[in-house]
């Protein structure tokens, strides 16, 4: 690989010179059932799990036929077949995910664990305290394999960590830490086969492996930062070099038998080596492409039971409980994790009752974490779980930002399985609780492919939405707003059904003009239409429902019925939802507009907690001022 670098023939490189003893020897201490989520210069995972050789040129070279079809590089992939789970550029970010895995094998009663590989510059990243937390708290089966060669690219050990070493560290959450040589293969192997026994006996492990890299952080970087005498000292410990000297002193292996196997090795992979080099480059296809997005598998969902079609009154937040209920007692595979959400039920009471009728094993309380919790939720997903995540407060979902839209949205387009991730945030001023739980970030994640984002603003809505997002096959953001929780009622029938996320709904028809919104502003919009009908003005209600994907169809329809447009939305006013719709109507929609596009929203500050500040922010008489704009133009 280097010298293809050298030679411009590939782009770049990442190399494991002198530390390939702990991916080697962690592959070999693993069983086949096991997983295994390496690092940038893990090579050795691969080639020691016989990962076909082809197909691992293509993706290191970014061919179509690798196993990302050129959509990543180097290790940023992974191979199920294998039980490999690869990593992403933001370093820890895995660990969680392994924490998921080691979880979905510890339900189906499989003797299996999570060999999860990080560096010493990611020890400081907080999801590598939250993945190695939560797995201590609930008992995982996980070996944590921090690979310390001395440098987080040029920053030396001194200027990340005071510790001594950063295995002591395992003492703080109650697990069994390791401190080994990491270029002594035969040390890796004996010590990950006795941490393997003891993560399925006792829970995690973490392990240290003292090792160092001879070459940069990749190729580019160079090595100038590290003093010759480190490379002088290291260059003695060099792990094959060491295996070598062993096999001759233990087992009467001699040079020339090393040079046998040395040719038997390039015989192994070089004709897969030039047939990659000169395999076909992927070619964009913008439908290709897009279809990569989101899986469009046909969810399996439950048949519908005897329910005799009965209806009943019920309260916005009635609908969200008992859409998740029905469909929890109707698949096994969905569980829910969240913080306080089993035994207290939650902060809003939604899975009361959840921890008596479905297990401990289902209804999950968790540390106060989000990015881990998110992230075990992709490993959970990997293996056929349907995970819920609850959110307490969507505000909180900053914390958990990277795993969603690095990692969670685009985990399918670059080389995985989808995942049936659910993740219920409540959102929403109008309760006066401040600036902290009053926010609407669901506009937040509207830029990022591969997420479908749903807010309801009807309690129909929010009782079937609610249930598809289960069944659905892609990660799917739920927003359920707390002021409508307890206030918005409605009758409607006792079992959920199933409906395609993406499609708008005509809310209420009407011929004057549009108003498009969803969540909390369909009320409003009811509200003004009403007002207004008493006037003999028709005011149409396009209710969006899903964010994303967006129905645009349904807005071009109703724009060129009703000529005249108001944007409605919750967020601020600066670069809200709306602020796509109003593009895509002026690019879409220009010649069938009677009036310029309105927009009624927020002003641009934080939320207040007084109620009359809160009200002032909302800004709602500006509603009927646009409107009579609108209809005056």
């Amino acid at each position: 690989m280097l010298k293809l670098l050298r030679q411009n023939r590939i782009s770049k490189w990442f190399s494991g010179i002198g530390q390939e003893a702990v991916a080697v020897g962690v592959t070999l201490a693993s069983e086949k059932n096991d997983y295994i989520l390496p690092m940038h210069r893990n090579l050795g995972v691969f080639t020691t799990r016989e990962v076909p050789f082809y197909e691992l040129f293509c993706q290191l070279f970014g061919k179509a036929d690798g196993f990302s079809k050129g959509r990543e590089r180097s290790f940023h992939f992974g191979v199920m077949d294998y039980n490999i789970v690869g990593m992403i550029s933001h370093l820890a970010a895995m660990m969680p995910v392994a924490d998921g895995l080691a979880l979905a094998k510890k339900l189906k009663g499989e003797q299996a664990v999570a060999f999860s590989f990080c560096g010493d510059g990611a020890t400081s990243e907080g999801d590598f305290h939250e993945a190695i937390n939560l797995a201590a708290v609930w008992k995982l089966p996980v070996v944590f394999i921090i690979e310390n060669n001395g440098y987080g690219l040029s920053t030396p050990s001194n200027e990340q960590y005071a510790c001594e070493h950063l295995s002591d560290r395992a003492k703080g959450y109650g697990i069994h830490g390791y401190h080994i040589d990491g270029n002594n293969v035969l040390e890796v192997i004996d010590t990950m086969k006795d941490a393997r026994k003891r993560a399925l006996k006792e829970g995690p492990v973490l392990i240290e492996a003292k090792t160092f890299r001879m070459r940069g952080h990749e190729e580019a970087s160079g090595t100038a930062y590290v003093p010759d005498d480190m490379f002088e000292e290291w260059s003695k410990k060099d792990p094959i070099m060491r295996f070598e000297k062993y096999m001759e002193t233990h087992h009467m292996h001699t040079k020339e038998e090393f040079a046998e196997i040395q040719n038997e090795v390039d015989a192994m992979f070089m004709p897969d080596l030039e047939r990659a080099l000169n395999a076909a480059e992927p070619e964009f296809d913008l439908e290709t492409e897009m279809k990569a997005v989101y899986a469009e598998e046909e969810p399996v969902v439950p048949k519908a039971s005897d329910h005799k079609g009965s209806s009943s009154e019920k309260r916005f937040v009635d609908v969200i409980q008992s859409s998740l209920r029905q469909a929890f007692a109707e698949d096994d595979k969905l569980m829910i994790m969240g913080q306080d959400i089993a035994g207290y039920g939650g902060v809003f009471k939604i899975t009361e009752g959840f921890l008596d009728r479905f297990g401990a094993d289902r209804i999950r309380n968790t540390p106060i974490i989000e990015s881990g919790v998110l992230g075990a939720a992709v490993g959970l997903a990997l293996e056929g779980f349907k995970p819920v995540v609850e959110m307490q407060f969507s505000d909180f979902v900053s914390c958990g930002m990277n795993q969603i839209i690095q990692n969670i949205a685009k985990s399918r387009y670059r080389w995985s399985p989808p995942l049936n991730i659910t993740i219920r945030m409540p959102h929403g001023a109008g309760v006066g609780a401040g600036p902290f739980h009053s926010q609407s970030p669901e506009g937040w994640f509207m830029p990022h492919a591969g997420l479908k984002i749903v807010v309801p603003g009807t309690v129909e809505d929010a009782q079937n939405l609610m249930y598809s997002s289960l069944f659905d096959p892609n990660p799917v953001l739920f927003f359920e707003h707390k002021k409508l929780y307890r206030s918005l009622r409605a009758t409607t029938p006792d079992h959920a059904v199933y409906e395609p996320l993406g499609k708008a709904k005509i809310q209420r028809a009407g011929t004057d003009a549009t108003i498009i919104t969803y969540g909390y502003g369909v009320q409003w919009a009811f509200e003004l239409a009403d007002e207004y009908k008493k006037q003999g003005v028709s005011l149409e209600i396009l209710d969006l429902r899903c964010l994303a994907p967006l129905d645009k169809e349904a807005i071009y329809q109703s724009v060129q019925k009703t000529g005249r447009v108001l944007l409605l939305q919750e967020p601020s006013i600066t670069m809200g939802p709306m602020s796509e719709v109003s593009a895509l109507i002026n690019e879409h929609c220009f010649e069938y507009l009677d009036a310029p596009v309105l927009r009624a929203a927020p002003i641009d500050t934080p939320i207040p907690f007084n109620k009359k500040l809160e009200v002032g922010y909302l800004n709602l008489d500006e509603m009927k001022e646009k409107v009579e704009k609108l209809l005056g133009y």
